[in-house]
């Protein structure tokens, strides 16, 4: 596999798509911190890291609106690929969906979301868009 955040994006847009409750996904410290943010913007339910045999699983339950059964995810894009990095600094900082979304940046501090990085005054990596 060449680029897991965007298997890790995939595997969470398909089970959203197909309704599922849960989903598994091998765990790395990326993608812990990447569902670390999810879960703390509220983007899904909850989520734990079993350690495993061969490798550590994350599973991550998903989150829909009770009523209407939609997911709270809409759309997971991938914005920084293997092949072509992208990079941002305070001043460029992206707006996703009129800041209704979040971006979430690789940064010298860690990951954070796009607000966090403007308030922390720090550029980085923007790995993905979430709304």
């Amino acid at each position: 596999m060449t680029d897991p955040i965007a298997d890790f994006l995939t595997r969470i847009r398909n089970a959203v798509a197909a309704g599922h409750k849960t989903v598994e996904i091998p765990a790395s410290k990326m993608k812990q911190e990447l569902t670390r943010i999810l879960h703390e913007k509220g983007y899904i339910l909850a989520y734990k890291v079993e350690e495993g045999k061969p490798f550590n699983i994350i599973k991550i339950a998903l989150k829909y609106h009770p009523d209407t059964k939609r997911p709270a995810i809409k759309k997971l894009q991938r914005i920084s690929t293997p092949g072509l990095r992208t990079y941002v600094d305070v001043q460029n900082m992206p707006r996703v969906l009129n800041g209704l979304g979040i971006a979430i940046l690789s940064t010298s501090k860690g990951m954070m979301t796009d607000k966090e990085a403007v308030a922390q005054n720090v550029g980085g990596e923007v790995i993905c868009y979430v709304y």
